[in-house]
C-alpha cells in the first residue's frame, strides 16, 4: 500500500511489502533514472514473498508522487541520493539490517552507499544494469531518449507513473546525464570499499551500457557473483522476471543472512 514518509528535505513515496519481522533483513529497492515505486510492477512483492523477507520501495525526490526535486540536477546527483537521502530514510523508517536491491541509477546509487560509512547493518547488494563509469553508448541513448520525449510516446508514457513529476524526472536526469562533464563521472573506488556480498546482473543486449561495467565490477569486487545474460537488454527483472527471481532469490538465501 502506498504511503509517505516525510524526511529533512521533504515528503517522498513509499510502499511496504509484507510485515517487518525481527530476524529477516529488509530489501530496500532503489529504482532506475526515470523509475519510481509503479515501474517496479509486482517484482519486489514477489521477491518477498519468496525470501520471507520484508521489502521497501519508494520514489525518489522529483520522481512518482513523491516531493520535486528542482532541477537541473547536478552531475554527482546519485551521491546526493545515496549520501545524504538513503541514509535518512534507513534513519527514519527504523531499519537495522538490509539488503540493497538497485536497477541502473538506482544500482549505482547502491553502490556508492555500500562503498560509504553509511553502510553500517547493510547485509548485501544486488544491482541490475547499474553503472559504475559513464560511456557514449548511454549518452547516445539518453539522447534518443530526449527525442523521444519532445517528439514520441515517452512522456505520455511516463506520465502514467510520474503524474505531475514527470518533467521533472525526465529533465532532471537527462540534462545531468547529457551535461559534457558527465563523460568523466566513475564510481569505481566506491567498488573497491564493498565488503558486504555482492551480485550484479546485466543483460548481454543491454543498451545502455556495454558488459565494460559488469567487468570492472568482477575486477574492483573479487568477492562479487556477476551474471551477464544473453538476449536481455536493460531492465532483466521486468523481461525475464522468474529467471532474475531465482538468482536474486539464491543469492540472499547463499549469503546467510535469513
Amino acid at each position: 500500500m502506498t504511503d509517505f514518509l516525510k524526511l529533512d528535505s521533504g515528503k517522498i513515496e513509499i510502499q511496504w511489502n509484507k510485515k517487518r519481522e525481527k530476524d529477516s533483513p529488509t530489501l530496500i529497492f532503489l529504482h532506475e533514472g526515470l523509475g519510481c515505486t509503479g515501474m517496479w510492477k509486482d517484482f519486489p512483492e514477489t521477491v518477498s514473498k519468496n525470501t520471507g523477507c520484508p521489502s521497501l520501495i519508494f520514489s525518489r525526490f522529483g520522481y512518482g508522487s513523491s516531493d520535486p526535486c528542482p532541477v537541473p540536477w547536478k552531475i554527482n546527483f546519485m551521491h546526493k541520493e545515496a549520501l545524504r537521502v538513503l541514509p535518512d530514510i534507513i534513519k527514519k523508517t527504523q531499519i537495522n539490517n538490509y539488503i540493497l536491491v538497485g536497477h541502473s541509477d538506482g544500482g549505482s546509487i547502491g553502490i556508492i552507499f555500500a562503498g560509504s560509512p553509511y553502510a553500517k547493518g547493510l547485509k548485501g547488494l544486488i544491482t541490475l544494469a547499474a553503472h559504475v563509469f559513464c560511456e557514449q553508448i548511454t549518452k547516445d541513448c539518453i539522447q534518443q531518449a530526449k527525442i523521444n520525449y519532445k517528439l514520441g510516446n515517452l512522456k505520455k508514457a511516463l506520465e502514467k507513473y510520474h503524474g505531475k513529476n514527470t518533467d521533472n524526472a525526465f529533465w532532471g536526469w537527462n540534462n545531468a546525464w547529457l551535461n559534457p562533464k558527465f563523460i568523466n563521472w566513475n564510481i569505481e573506488k566506491y567498488l573497491d570499499r564493498i565488503k558486504v556480498p555482492m551480485l550484479a546482473i546485466q543483460g548481454k543486449k543491454d543498451q545502455y551500457g556495454t558488459i565494460k561495467q559488469i567487468k570492472s565490477i568482477n575486477a574492483h569486487v573479487k568477492h562479487a557473483e556477476t551474471n551477464v545474460i544473453a538476449g536481455l537488454k536493460h531492465s532483466p527483472h521486468l523481461e525475464q522476471p522468474q529467471k532474475i527471481l531465482n538468482i536474486i532469490t539464491g543469492f540472499i538465501r547463499r549469503i546467510d543472512v535469513l
